[in-house]
């Protein structure tokens, strides 16, 4: 890139520590906690350790999330500010999450120190495999060298053109953490309907629809898919799943049969902030679209 850009993400958008370094990216790490002790994701473990963690879930462990502090985002930008670079910092959603108003208490505080520093966002409108696929696009373009003016562009442009649709197992997670209203939440745990969730244009969870099973559910993604999709062979599919690897496959044969074998899927697993209010077993996809 031409000018002096370090690139931020943060965990919420299922980059993995190896995935940022190829890319470019300092991931800042959106914590979680269990049993009271905050976990910071790729800064307390390497690699993680999915299964393990969505087993903890599946025997009643109910983890907790919490907003960063504006400290530690200084503790993030303020290195690269006095090293005389500019963050393009690519997050998940800004509606989803009182963290970037410590974000922008950081900001503010750095600019006294660094008045020449800037400090520019995307908001990706979503999180998990959302974001995750906007990230990977943006990090294509600057390892193709495009420059903070064409990203900015494209993003604006952009982003609104990739959508997620997703349903989850177990509703209870959702029924905790208020992402999904209660009355949904019991009513699918107790008859087995499974609410199909997108990202609205607001970068909000919507329940706009329900199916019967596991089956009925991946066949409906498939048909959101087909409805939306844009030439589905330029851009990445991200398949996304919380320890259901054997569902997402099934859900990337149900693609292949429709498009080809010539389809870019990627299958990521959902990171443990997002996962926490998830629960495991969640199933969703993520593509470019004629709108979200």
């Amino acid at each position: 890139m031409k000018y002096m850009i370090k690139l931020f993400t943060d965990t919420d958008t299922d980059i993995t520590k190896q995935e940022a370094d190829y890319y470019g990216y300092k991931l800042i790490s959106m914590p979680y906690l269990i049993d009271e002790k905050e976990i910071f994701p790729y800064e307390d473990f390497e690699e993680f350790d999915y299964k393990s963690f969505y087993d903890l879930l599946r025997n009643g462990v109910l983890p907790k999330t919490c907003a960063i502090s504006p400290a530690k985002y200084i503790e993030y930008f303020e290195p690269e500010f006095k090293a005389g670079n500019d963050i393009l910092y690519v997050h998940f959603s800004k509606a989803m999450s009182g963290t970037f108003n410590a974000m922008e208490l950081a900001y503010e505080e750095l600019k006294e120190k660094y008045p020449e520093r800037k400090l520019y966002t995307i908001d990706t409108y979503g999180i998990t495999i959302l974001s995750n696929i906007i990230v990977k696009e943006i990090g294509d373009m600057c390892l193709n060298g495009k420059s903070l003016e064409e990203i900015l562009k494209w993003a604006n442009d952009e982003v609104k053109h990739f959508a997620t649709y997703f349903f989850a197992d177990n509703l209870k997670f959702f029924k905790l953490s208020g992402r999904v209203s209660n009355v949904t939440a019991a009513m699918g745990n107790f008859i087995g309907v499974k609410p199909i969730i997108f990202m609205d244009e607001n970068g909000m969870m919507t329940n706009i629809g329900k199916e019967r099973g596991r089956n009925k559910a991946l066949k409906k993604l498939v048909e959101y898919v087909e409805e939306l999709i844009v030439d589905p062979y330029s851009h990445r599919i991200i398949i996304g799943h919380s320890d259901a690897i054997e569902l997402a496959e099934k859900l990337g044969e149900m693609l292949i049969e429709k498009y080809g074998q010539n389809l870019k899927i990627e299958y990521v697993v959902v990171n443990p902030t997002a996962g926490s209010h998830c629960g495991p077993d969640t199933i969703g996809v993520a593509f470019y679209a004629k709108h979200k």
